[in-house]
């Protein structure tokens, strides 16, 4: 009789987690190069972002985008709420220049300019002032709280929250000028200055100091697009696995060929540097920076035992497929993408340039006063009234001269100047007259022309319409 075969068991369901339990990373602490290169960076941006609010010009603070006012001053450019194109454009330039180095050389921007990169790098200097070294704090963090952990700990987070605050305060000074804000410090403070000071504080403390390479990982959309930004000609921080693998210890002076091992020795000193945690001997990775901390460590090593650096190293994966000298990785550079990028976005800044360059420091808005259409004057001539702001965005006083055209006969009513502060406006109420028989019944169109005394380079003409009975 056939006995009819038993179905194998289907296996036990497994459980799969899509979220990663956090593992404090312990960074080591490496001097090299690109170590060099990131601190310089760290100088230079810190430099200008805590100095500028400091720096005057023309009695006022140089860089100030006043709330306020409703006004930006950059040095000697004073733009207003109708120059946001402007800032269309400095977002449009910054876009594409984001674009053309990460083309280039990967994320060039996010190991070394990064906000969140540079103040990682200073919250990490502190911690290994106080706290020691990566083995120190290691052993600190996993020992039980006595008097000496938590002096460290207390003076690390003072420390902390230190920087925290004057970044904050920094960056609340940029919207409102920072003598008025000194002045006011500590208790007289507007609600809404203490609570941007404290909000920009507050992040500047968590994402430096407890998140740090969860924010590259997780959060920054950078990280996620940056794939569609490489190809095969990018410059990228990669581990040669041709040369290093298989890896392994060795003894100093052990040839490797012979030992049947790559020039990797396996100690671990990438990853014991690598401020997000991973491994670059496992290829490419979104969550790479491009810090070069890698190559700065494991150069070192190659030197100790005997063989060439650049184990790890900037190159490209076309270079490392087919054996590209340095030579032919430089001609790989200019590239049909690289060259459209380029073009563009010095097409962008030069059009900018002009337009920066040749913009009429004056702008004019007129607006007919709609409570009266139109009115009979006691000479029998019709009148319109106009309401013009006029803004002067230099820093000079302007006297300007109004005249007006469109209709034979044409002319304002009263005093044609205007006088204007400097970076001020000021609103006039303008009577214009015609004869009766000069204009059709209906709308008719007028030109209002605002010149500057003095220099009639800075005129403007704007258009209007007249209303005739």
């Amino acid at each position: 009789m056939e006995t009819k075969e038993k179905a194998p068991a289907s296996p036990a369901p497994v459980e799969v987690s899509f979220y990663e339990k956090h593992k404090k990373i312990y960074i080591r602490e490496v001097k090299g190069w690109w170590d060099a290169w990131r601190w310089a960076f760290v100088w230079i941006t810190q430099i200008i972002f805590y100095g500028m609010p400091w720096l005057e010009w023309n009695d006022r603070q140089a860089v100030l985008f006043h709330l306020v006012e409703r006004k930006f001053y950059l040095f000697g450019l004073v733009l207003w709420p109708q120059d946001v194109f402007y800032l269309a454009l400095l977002l449009i330039i910054s876009a594409y220049a984001l674009f053309l180095f990460t083309a280039i050389a990967g994320r060039l921007f996010c190991g070394y300019a990064c906000p969140q990169t540079v103040y990682t790098e200073i919250f990490m200097w502190i911690e290994n002032r106080i706290e020691g070294d990566r083995s120190a704090r290691m052993k600190l963090d996993q020992g039980p709280m006595t008097a000496r952990k938590f002096r460290l700990k207390a003076l690390k987070h003072a420390a902390w929250i230190a920087i925290s605050l004057w970044t904050g305060f920094t960056l609340v000074a940029y919207f409102t000028p920072v003598d008025e804000l000194l002045s006011a410090l500590p208790f007289e403070l507007s609600g809404w200055e203490t609570f941007w000071t404290l909000f920009y504080a507050g992040f500047c403390y968590m994402q430096a100091g407890f998140l740090r390479e969860q924010v590259c990982k997780y959060m920054c959309p950078y990280a996620r697009f940056q794939g569609v930004m490489f190809d095969p000609d990018t410059l990228v921080i990669t581990y040669d696995p041709e040369r290093g693998e298989p890896r392994g210890a060795r003894r100093k002076g052990v040839d490797a060929k012979t030992a049947g091992l790559g020039d990797c020795v396996d100690c671990g000193l990438c990853v014991a540097v690598c401020p997000t945690g991973i491994d670059i001997r496992k290829g490419q990775q979104y969550e790479c920076i491009g810090c070069g901390a890698c190559i700065d460590v494991c150069d070192p090593v190659m030197d100790k035992v005997g063989l060439p650096r650049g184990l790890i190293r900037y190159t490209t994966e076309n270079a490392l497929a087919h054996h590209m000298s340095a030579r032919d990785v430089v001609a790989h550079i200019l590239r049909p993408r690289i060259i459209l990028y380029t073009v563009i976005l010095l097409g962008i800044i030069v059009a900018s340039a002009w337009s920066l360059a040749t913009r009429v420091p004056l702008k004019v808005d007129v607006i007919r006063d709609r409570s009266i259409l139109a009115r009979e004057a006691d000479d029998g001539r019709i009148e319109n009234i106009y309401n013009l702001k006029v803004m002067n965005t230099t820093e000079d006083a302007k006297r300007y001269q109004l005249t007006v055209s469109g209709i034979e006969g044409v002319e304002i009513a009263g005093e044609p100047t205007v006088d204007v502060d400097g970076a001020a406006n000021q609103e006039i109420t303008v009577v214009v007259r015609v004869p009766p028989e000069a204009a059709k019944p209906g709308a008719n169109t007028i030109y209002f022309d605002i010149k500057a005394e003095g220099n009639e380079a800075i005129s403007v003409r704007e258009k209007a319409s007249f209303l005739m009975p």
